[in-house]
């Protein structure tokens, strides 16, 4: 056992090949270039050690691969949800007030294992890349996820994840807590003034974080005073020294913002996406544009409450939300802002429906082609991980999905996603 293990050493960092790994050939009818807008027919990807080492029409198929054969159907990159809360499942109902009880209910380790069963769902769902953004009180249990994930003890997406958010002190959930609770769980990481932004910051990245989250303005929809509440925003100080701190050492701010007010002090203190972003002018989005800065609308929560609305009176009182929403897709598409699938899931019923984001784009005026390049390229490219995600070429993770139909036609089709595999790994089939 030992010269065993001593020569798949010397294999392995001599890199011999003396022990080469099985190659698999995934084979389909066709095949999405998503970079291209075109099928690939009679297409073929080899994969060897978790990469592509070669995608194409009618390749040759090495003796002794394992051969997956999809039939007729569409094969495409594994989908990546830039704004996921896998550790979220706040019940229906008062926002605040049901945050308050799972915070007081629920322990970081339950709200870890919950999270496990939403990765799951949403590698089920065919998005094998997430960026979570933001633990939900939860502390850094998202960063025990990413790991456990990595390590094969959970079944999950690659994750980026932000850990705790930082918010500016009363400007997020839970509102309203008796003063007594001084030490009760708080949504995010609290902070007044550059230096508590600047410590925040390197705290979080030290436990983990892949990114920084900031709430750039935080409208609680909730609160007896909501013009109070609205302005309690992050200053562009404190935005500027958390950009600063982040983008020292490689790491990216996503900016909550959904006022006119917060997006513009977010974008001008050069944060890279903006979450939401409902409140958007022209003038902030041809900013957005030039300066490279990414739009994650989470457009299909607004649009589900909307088309769910069970009176005129319901529909009526949404109506300005849902033409914000209009509005700010259509000038950021016409604008050439990089939009980006993010879903927002925040409760059980939610986790794994990634997929309605895509159907909202396109309902809002997304071509079907531009909806999937949001959740492919694009998205890859607001991670940063272009080079290993987000489309099907050599060298990248054999990140794969597969559907019926044609999504260019119908873009609903990737609600049903019947094969998905995760870095050469088949997770469903």
């Amino acid at each position: 056992m030992n010269l065993v293990r001593t020569l798949l050493f010397f294999c392995l960092a001599a890199g011999a090949g003396c022990l080469s790994a099985q190659v698999t050939a995934v084979r389909s009818q066709r095949m999405l270039d998503v970079k291209n807008g075109r099928y690939i027919p009679d297409a073929v990807v080899l994969i060897q050690a978790g990469k592509i080492i070669d995608a194409g029409s009618g390749l040759s198929i090495p003796a002794g691969a394992q051969v997956i054969d999809l039939g007729a159907a569409t094969l495409l990159p594994g989908l990546i949800d830039a704004h996921t809360h896998l550790m979220a499942r706040i019940a229906e109902g008062s926002a605040n007030d049901n945050y308050i009880l799972q915070l007081a209910k629920e322990s970081e380790a339950y709200r870890a294992l919950e999270g496990a069963v939403d990765a799951r769902l949403t590698l089920q769902a065919g998005f094998t890349t997430v960026r979570d953004v933001e633990s939900e009180g939860s502390g850094y249990a998202d960063v025990a996820l990413r790991t456990a994930i990595l390590r094969g003890l959970a079944q999950g997406p690659r994750m980026q994840v932000a850990t705790r958010a930082i918010a500016a002190t009363g400007g997020y959930f839970p509102m309203r807590l008796s003063p007594d609770l001084v030490d009760f769980p708080r949504g995010a990481q609290m902070i007044t003034g550059a230096d508590e932004a600047r410590k925040a910051v390197r705290e979080q990245i030290y436990y983990g974080a892949d990114l920084i989250k900031i709430y750039a303005d935080f409208l609680d929809i909730g609160s007896p005073n909501t013009e109070r509440y609205m302005h309690e925003t992050l200053t562009r100080e404190e935005i500027k020294t958390i950009v600063e701190e982040a983008h020292k050492g490689g790491h990216h701010v996503a900016a909550h913002a959904t006022t006119r007010e917060g997006i513009r002090n977010a974008v001008e203190s050069g944060v890279d996406s903006v979450e939401h972003g409902t409140g958007v002018d022209k003038e902030t989005l041809v900013l957005m544009a030039s300066k490279g800065t990414f739009l994650v609308p989470t457009s299909a929560a607004i649009s589900s409450d909307y088309e769910e609305a069970k009176t005129p009176q319901q529909r009526a009182e949404m109506e300005p939300t849902m033409q914000a929403l209009r509005d700010e897709i259509t000038n950021a598409r016409a604008l050439h802002v990089k939009i980006v699938c993010g879903f927002d899931a925040s409760n059980d019923d939610t986790q794994g429906k990634n997929a309605r984001e895509l159907v909202s784009l396109v309902k809002l005026g997304l071509t079907p082609l531009e909806a999937v390049q949001a959740a492919t390229t694009v998205a890859a490219d607001l991670l940063g991980w272009s080079d290993q995600v987000g489309s099907i070429e050599k060298g990248k993770f054999a990140d794969l999905i597969a559907v019926d139909g044609d999504p260019l036609q119908d873009i609903s089709v990737l609600q049903q996603v019947r094969f998905v595999m995760k870095g050469g790994a088949q997770i469903k089939f």
